[in-house]
């Protein structure tokens, strides 16, 4: 044990590097846990639209929409969500898939969705840009 101290005391700095890495990783993790939705990638977003008839929900502002969006989407912008979910209230217990450009505004709408008692919220991880690197159909 008298080692382990000494090993310490003269690598602090990669000590204190190791337990701050710990603490920013168990973070993230219980932040996800936390938030009360799940990511999915892209061939489980896929998977779950043809075998579970998930909704896709598409939060991006409009000219983003119009640019190209996953086929089927519904469009929401993430700005106008909350005053929109009566237009979501017939999905409440079917999976929703959300998502934007990247997820920044995908994750904020699924807490958003969450909160208001949707059970069953996936947020599609890297949005759109990773839809499209997998070759996935975009609808323009």
């Amino acid at each position: 044990m008298e080692k382990f101290f000494t090993f310490l005391l003269n690598h602090w700095i990669l000590s204190f590097a190791f337990v701050f890495l710990t603490i920013l990783l168990l973070m993230d993790i219980f932040k996800r846990r936390l938030l009360g939705f799940k990511e999915v990638e892209p061939p489980e977003a896929v998977r779950r639209m043809n075998h579970e008839d998930a909704i896709v929900l598409d939060v991006r502002e409009d000219q983003e929409y119009a640019d190209g969006h996953i086929v089927n989407a519904l469009h929401i912008p993430v700005g106008v969500l909350e005053k929109r979910l009566d237009e979501l209230a017939a999905y409440k217990d079917k999976p929703l898939i959300v998502y934007c450009r990247s997820g920044d505004r995908a994750a904020r709408a699924s807490v958003t969705l969450r909160k208001q008692g949707f059970n069953n919220v996936f947020k599609l991880n890297g949005g759109i840009l990773a839809w499209k690197a997998a070759n996935l159909p975009v609808h323009k």
